[in-house]
């Protein structure tokens, strides 16, 4: 069992942060200065403490349950009732080290509250294919979608028109980005995914969280992230701030993708059946390539490549 989490007054006199804490990790444990004895509704400013001292006089003691470091953070349970869970968190601002003290009700505070939407997505319930290989997979069950586990060749979520699959969703903790990213490993899905009609890449993180990753360089992952991005432009990294809110974009994205896909299909069979103007006379060609630049004879049969390029003029 770990030691006590130990709460003293701080001896240092006209200091502006009242007492001391011991948190027991390592194997001395780590003094800060704090200026509360528990953190509530908003953070609590801690900083270094030299020494614990000689002869405290201490204002409280807890029996911890447990205490962990995890990342830039100290997670620490008291054995208590209520006010058990809270957290250390190291970070810096305006080049030097900052140090708060949050308890769970100061975290949620920095989550977004929001209620997810039931509506169906394009007005449809969605047949969404998620593919075998992926492990605690969204189940969709807040949304309005039938749910198939397959093979994919691409990506972890996706919708099909036919047999054919038209939108794809790659799945990523911050962690798995970051070592996916970094060692080249999703470039090949990346370029893979690009040959869809739509892809998206979805992380169940806010971007602040790239740069509080343990065994990452937040300067490299941001630099894989936007290198990526600028590569492979058709296909977005986004950044959701929760599981919750990954799974309601990616419900959202992918309804709107097979609508597209739908809305451009039936413009597509509807285009084709259109009247088609006249043919051009070999006057018209010559007169366009002309003014393109493109050598062409003044008599004659046209070339083959100048009556291609005219065909492909409007895309």
């Amino acid at each position: 069992m770990p030691d006590d989490f130990l709460i003293a007054r701080n001896p240092e006199e006209g200091s502006t942060l009242p007492y001391l804490v011991r948190i027991p990790i390592g194997p001395r444990g780590i003094v800060l200065k704090v200026r509360d004895t528990w953190p509530g509704a908003t953070k609590v400013y801690c900083h270094r403490a030299d020494e614990w001292p000689a002869d405290p006089e201490i204002v409280e003691t807890l029996p911890v349950k447990s205490v962990s470091k995890r990342g830039a953070a100290i997670d620490l349970v008291v054995d208590r009732a209520r006010k058990s869970r809270s957290q250390f968190v190291i970070t810096q601002a305006r080049g030097r080290e900052m140090i708060f003290w949050q308890s769970r009700q100061t975290a949620k505070q920095a989550r977004p509250n929001v209620a997810l939407p039931t509506a169906r997505a394009h007005g449809s319930v969605l047949d969404i294919v998620v593919d075998t290989g992926e492990r605690y997979a969204w189940n969709f069950g807040h949304q309005q979608a039938n749910v198939e586990k397959r093979k994919l060749k691409v990506g972890d979520y996706g919708v099909f028109d036919g047999d054919e699959l038209i939108a794809s969703i790659e799945r990523k903790s911050m962690g798995d980005l970051a070592s996916s990213l970094l060692s080249g490993k999703l470039n090949y899905g990346l370029a893979e995914m690009s040959e869809l009609f739509r892809a998206a890449v979805v992380v169940e993180a806010p971007y602040s969280q790239a740069f509080k990753q343990e065994h990452a360089s937040g300067a490299s992952l941001a630099e894989a992230v936007a290198e990526a991005q600028i590569r492979f432009p058709n296909v977005p990294i986004v950044f959701c701030d929760n599981r919750s809110l990954a799974q309601e974009w990616s419900y959202r994205w992918l309804g709107a993708a097979l609508h597209e896909y739908g809305q451009r299909k039936g413009t597509d069979a509807v285009v084709a059946t259109m009247a088609e103007g006249p043919e051009a006379s070999p006057k018209q060609i010559r007169e366009w390539a002309t003014t393109q630049g493109l050598d062409v004879p003044e008599r004659g049969r046209i070339p083959k490549a100048i009556r291609a390029a005219w065909e492909q003029r409007n895309g």
